[in-house]
């Protein structure tokens, strides 16, 4: 199968096709490069699943600890960054500040178990383009928060 597409993606019929992931593609010519950061090799997995599920997208890396998040930025330069607020070491928010400072156009989002109202005073000032629950964490999501990235570049 070509281009990284899943069999059920190809097969799919155009009008079912999402089409604010095949802007995504039109506007830069290549998927959405995505590297997802988190101490539970559970929710890698699963968010690794989204990823190569949703058209426009490719997982290109996994790490599980800030310190591993920034050297992982470094060496792969993903467009985006999914990024757990609760890790062990520098954390998640500290790791989004130093992704964002070092690359300014790599879109860092943070992500948490924890409602979003009840962390938000902590993240301000990471460089964090938004702050989402895992629980909601799905394609439409993934498309929604890239969508809003090209509006505001």
């Amino acid at each position: 199968m070509g281009g990284g597409q899943t069999a059920w993606a190809t097969a799919m019929p155009e009008h079912v096709r999402d089409k604010s992931s095949r802007t995504a593609l039109e506007r830069n010519g290549r998927r959405v490069r995505v590297l997802t950061v988190d101490d539970q090799a559970v929710f890698r997995r699963v968010a690794k699943d989204v990823i190569v599920a949703t058209l426009g997208f490719e997982a290109i890396g996994e790490a599980e600890s800030g310190e591993d998040a920034v050297t992982a930025a470094e060496r792969l330069r993903p467009d985006l960054v999914l990024l757990d607020v609760r890790m062990p070491g520098i954390g998640g928010i500290e790791a989004a500040r130093r992704i964002t400072t070092a690359h300014p156009d790599t879109v860092v989002v943070l992500i948490s178990i924890e409602d979003p109202d009840e962390v938000s005073h902590t993240v301000r000032g990471s460089g964090a383009a938004a702050l989402v629950r895992k629980q909601d964490f799905g394609p439409a999501l993934l498309r929604r928060i890239w969508a809003e990235h090209l509006r505001t570049r």
